[in-house]
């Protein structure tokens, strides 16, 4: 049972937001839902995703990151969505199994995987080594940037999921990685 319940009535203005939610992705999540408690959270996270949906990470990327932020996060909810989200972004079941552990076999989606892991453990404060390792591995500045963003987007979901204990309404997965 949820400690902080998705919306069930809304305002004009956040229901007709939810509303091009719904039309967007056929559904409103029990996140958004819950996000519609503060129209102000869920504004701003549908404006930075969208953002950062037209940057430089490509729809594979931005899943792989967001796998291992909820893994490290243990966000039951972002992971049973974000498997399903990553399956449609082309990850392969091993795929998705390797981005929650941080790695990828694509050298690039490696890089990105590497490098959201070391930003999400030394919680921002990575060393130059890091920061080197990943160019060297392709990572160009915005590349760097937009893994950073997608971190603390999904460290919003992931961090609210926790605290609420949101409802799961995807296929739900196991927080324990397959060994």
């Amino acid at each position: 049972m949820p400690r902080i319940n998705p919306v069930s009535s809304a305002d004009t203005a956040t229901q007709a937001t939810l509303d091009a939610v719904k039309a967007k992705f056929g559904m409103v999540s029990n996140l958004y839902a819950t996000f519609a408690q503060s129209p102000a959270v869920l504004n701003g996270f549908l404006a930075f995703s969208d953002h950062l949906s037209k940057g430089t990470l490509t729809a594979r990327q931005r899943e792989i990151v967001a796998l291992a932020t909820a893994q490290v996060n243990g966000c039951h909810y972002c992971l049973s969505a974000h498997t399903l989200l990553g399956k449609g972004a082309g990850l392969s079941p091993k795929g998705i199994q390797s981005a929650r552990r941080g790695k990828a076999a694509d050298p690039v989606d490696d890089a990105v995987a590497t490098f959201a892991l070391r930003v999400l453990e030394a919680r921002g404060s990575v060393t130059d080594a890091d920061i080197a390792a990943a160019r060297s591995a392709g990572l160009d500045d915005a590349r760097i940037i937009e893994v950073i963003g997608q971190v603390a987007l999904n460290v919003l979901t992931n961090f609210t999921n926790n605290v609420a204990q949101t409802t799961i309404d995807f296929p739900v997965v196991d927080v324990a990685l397959v060994a």
